[in-house]
C-alpha cells in the first residue's frame, strides 16, 4: 500500500472529528464564495441607487463573514485536536513497537537516528494529517465552488480565466515527483546530524579528556554541510516551482480585464457581475498559489512516513510465545544444551556448541580473554538474545517457551558499566521492583555498601542522579546497580564484572553483602579479579567461544596452562601463584 494511503489510516480513530472538520471547512467555503456574489449585487445596487437593498447586502456580507469566522475557528479547534491525537497515537505506537524489538535491533541502530524519526519525522506526519490534509481539501473545494460560480456568471469568460489550471496541475505534479526523494534525503541527513549530536553529547567526557573538540567540531560541520547542501537542493526546487505555480493563475487576470471589460462595455454582463467575477478569480488564485506549499507538506509527510514505517513494519525477531508456559517452580537450575550463538550481522559464531549445567543455588565464575564469549553466554539466560542452535533451560524449561517479562523478573543483571536513569536514587534502586518500600530500598543500599554515601548527597535518597547517573562516580553507580539487583530478589543473579569500578577496600565490603545475596541463588560471576572469582563454587574457562576447562581454582591452577596464564596476566590482584594467598584471601572475605 502506498505510504500516503497508509498515513491516512492513522485518522481512522478520529473519523468523526475529521468528517466534522471537513464539514465545517465546506460550510466556511460556502460562506466565502457567497461574499463575492453579494459584493457584485451590491455594486449593481449602487449603480441603480437602491439604498434599501444596499443596506441588506452590507448586512448579509457581515453575517457571511462572521459565519465564516465562527466556522473556521471551530474547524481549527477540531483539526488541532485531531493533529495532537494522531501525534499521541504515533508516539505511543512507535515507542511501544521499539520496546517490542529485540536487543539485536538496537545493536545495529544509532540512537540519534531513532530519535530523529520519533521527533522530526513524526512532527511532519502529524502536521500534515492534522492540518495539511484539510487545507488541501479546503483548497480543492474553494477551487470547485469558485469555478462553478464563475461558470454561472459567464461560461466563456470562466473558460478563459481557468485556462491556466491544467498547467498549474502539471507543474504541481512535476514538482511533487522531484520533491519527494529530495525531502526524504533531507530527513535522512537530519537524522544523521541528530545521531552525531547525540553521540557527541553522550561521549563528552571522552571528547574533553582527549582534547578532541576541534575534531568533533569538524565532524559536526561536515554533517551540517550535508544537511545544508541537500536542503538547498530542495529549496531550489521550491524556489522555482512554487512561484511558477503562483504565477500561472495571474495570467488569467489580464485576460479577464480585457475580455471581461469588453463584455461590460457591450452590456453582456453588468459591472457588478464583472466585480464578482474578478473576486472569484482572486479567490481561486490564492489556493492555486499555495498549492506548491501544500504539496511540499504532503511530500515531506510521505517521506517521513516512509521512514516511520521502516521501523513499524519491522517485526520483532524475538517474539514472545503465543501461549507461554508459566514460570516453573525451582531455585534457578540453568542448563545450556549444545548452544551456538552468532551476533546479528556477524559472520562467525561467538559461542560454539556450549554444554554447561549450573546447579540451582551454586555460583559459577566465567573467565577468559576478551571476546571469549563470557557476556554473550550469560545474555542468553534472560533471553536478551536467542541462540541459533541449541537451547537454554531454566529449571527444566526452554526460556523461549516462557513469557520474557516473567523470565526477566526472575533474573537480575549487574553490568560493568551500570546504567542509571535520570531520576532519584531511591527510584533507581527500586527500578526492578517499583513496589519496594523505602525500608527495602535502604536495606539493599546498606548491603551494597551504598547507604553511607547516599545519606551524604544533598537530598539523600531523593537526590536526582542526573542523566545516566553522571553526577556520581563509577563506584557509586556500581553500588546502586548492586542495590537494584538486591531489591529485585532474583532467582538467578548475573554479575558481569560488577565490582570493577570500586577500590579493593570497598570491594571487600560489597562482597560481604554479595555473599548474603548469592546465598541460595544461582549466580554467574564474570570477573577479572581473583578475589571475586574466589566467591564461586566452580570456574569455567572460555576460549574462542568454547569451554576449555572447568573446575575449582586449586585444580585448574595445577592442570590448566590456559587458566594459569589467565591468573598470571589477567587477574590484576593475584600476586602469588601458590595456594596460600588464595586461602588467605578467601578466609578474609
Amino acid at each position: 500500500m502506498p505510504t500516503f494511503w497508509r498515513l491516512l489510516r492513522f485518522l481512522v480513530p478520529y473519523r468523526r472529528a475529521v468528517v466534522a472538520s471537513f464539514a465545517l471547512a465546506a460550510l466556511a467555503m460556502c460562506a466565502t464564495v457567497l461574499i463575492p456574489y453579494l459584493l457584485g449585487r451590491g455594486v449593481d445596487d449602487i449603480r441603480r441607487g437602491d439604498r434599501h437593498a444596499l443596506a441588506g447586502i452590507a448586512i448579509a456580507i457581515a453575517v457571511a463573514a462572521m459565519l465564516r469566522l465562527a466556522l473556521t475557528v471551530g474547524r481549527r479547534l477540531i483539526a488541532g485536536r485531531v493533529s495532537l491525537g494522531v501525534e499521541y497515537d504515533l508516539r505511543n505506537g512507535l515507542y511501544g513497537h521499539l520496546q517490542s524489538l529485540e536487543l539485536g535491533f538496537f545493536d545495529r541502530q544509532q540512537t540519534g537516528q531513532l530519535m530523529s524519526r520519533a521527533t522530526v519525522d513524526l512532527q511532519s506526519v502529524r502536521f500534515f494529517l492534522g492540518y495539511g490534509l484539510i487545507f488541501l481539501t479546503q483548497s480543492a473545494l474553494q477551487l470547485a465552488l469558485g469555478g462553478v460560480a464563475m461558470f454561472a456568471i459567464d461560461p466563456a469568460l470562466a473558460a478563459i480565466a481557468l485556462a491556466p489550471v491544467p498547467f498549474v496541475v502539471w507543474v504541481a505534479q512535476r514538482y511533487g515527483r522531484r520533491a519527494r526523494p529530495a525531502l526524504q534525503e533531507v530527513q535522512q541527513r537530519i537524522a544523521e546530524l541528530t545521531a552525531d549530536v547525540e553521540e557527541n553529547v553522550s561521549g563528552v567526557r571522552v571528547v574533553k579528556a582527549f582534547a578532541a573538540e576541534p575534531r568533533q567540531l569538524e565532524r559536526f560541520r561536515s554533517s551540517v554541510t550535508r544537511v545544508f547542501d541537500q536542503a538547498m537542493y530542495s529549496t531550489r526546487l521550491q524556489a522555482f516551482y512554487q512561484p511558477l505555480i503562483g504565477f500561472l493563475p495571474n495570467l488569467g487576470l489580464g485576460a479577464i480585464l480585457f475580455f471581461g471589460g469588453r463584455a461590460v462595455l457591450h452590456h453582456n454582463i453588468s459591472i457588478g457581475q464583472f466585480t464578482a467575477f474578478y473576486f472569484y478569480l482572486q479567490l481561486l488564485i490564492s489556493p492555486m498559489r499555495t498549492l506548491g506549499v501544500a504539496l511540499g507538506m504532503a511530500q515531506r509527510a510521505t517521506a517521513s512516513g516512509r521512514r516511520l514505517f521502516e521501523i513499524l513494519d519491522r517485526a520483532p525477531e524475538m517474539a514472545a510465545p503465543e501461549h507461554p508456559r508459566p514460570l516453573p517452580a525451582g531455585d534457578g537450575h540453568v542448563q545450556f544444551r549444545a548452544v551456538t550463538f552468532t551476533f546479528p550481522g556477524a559472520r562467525t559464531p561467538t559461542l560454539h556448541e556450549i554444554d554447561l549445567t549450573v546447579e540451582a543455588g551454586s555460583t559459577i565464575a566465567l573467565v577468559g580473554a576478551t571476546g571469549a564469549g563470557k557476556t554473550s553466554l550469560v545474555s542468553l539466560v534472560p533471553r536478551l538474545y536467542d541462540p541459533e542452535a541449541g537451547a537454554v533451560l531454566l529449571d527444566g524449561v526452554d526460556v523461549r517457551e516462557l513469557d520474557p517479562t516473567e523470565l526477566r523478573r526472575a533474573i537480575a543483571i549487574v553490568a560493568d558499566d551500570p546504567f542509571l536513569f535520570s531520576s532519584t536514587v531511591a527510584e533507581n534502586i527500586a527500578y526492578a521492583r517499583p513496589s519496594a518500600t523505602h525500608d527495602a530500598v535502604e536495606l539493599a543500599a546498606r548491603r551494597a555498601q551504598a547507604h553511607d554515601f547516599i545519606v551524604k548527597l544533598p537530598d539523600g535518597y531523593e537526590t536526582e542522579v542526573g542523566e545516566r547517573g553522571l553526577t556520581l562516580s563509577g563506584g557509586q553507580r556500581q553500588r546502586l546497580a548492586l542495590a537494584r539487583a538486591m531489591v529485585a530478589d532474583p532467582r538467578v543473579l548475573i554479575l558481569d564484572d560488577a565490582t570493577s569500578s570500586v577500590d579493593a577496600s570497598t570491594e571487600q565490603e560489597i562482597k560481604r553483602g554479595l555473599q548474603d545475596l548469592m546465598a541460595g541463588r544461582t549466580t554467574f560471576v564474570i570477573a577479572h579479579r581473583l578475589s571475586t572469582i574466589a566467591l564461586a563454587d566452580d570456574i569455567v574457562v572460555l576460549e574462542h567461544g568454547r569451554i576449555a576447562e572447568r573446575g575449582p581454582h586449586d585444580e585448574l591452577i595445577e592442570s590448566s596452562p590456559l587458566y594459569r596464564e589467565i591468573v598470571e596476566k589477567g587477574l590484576p590482584d593475584q600476586v602469588f601463584l601458590n595456594r596460600k594467598p588464595l586461602e588467605q584471601e578467601v578466609a578474609g572475605l
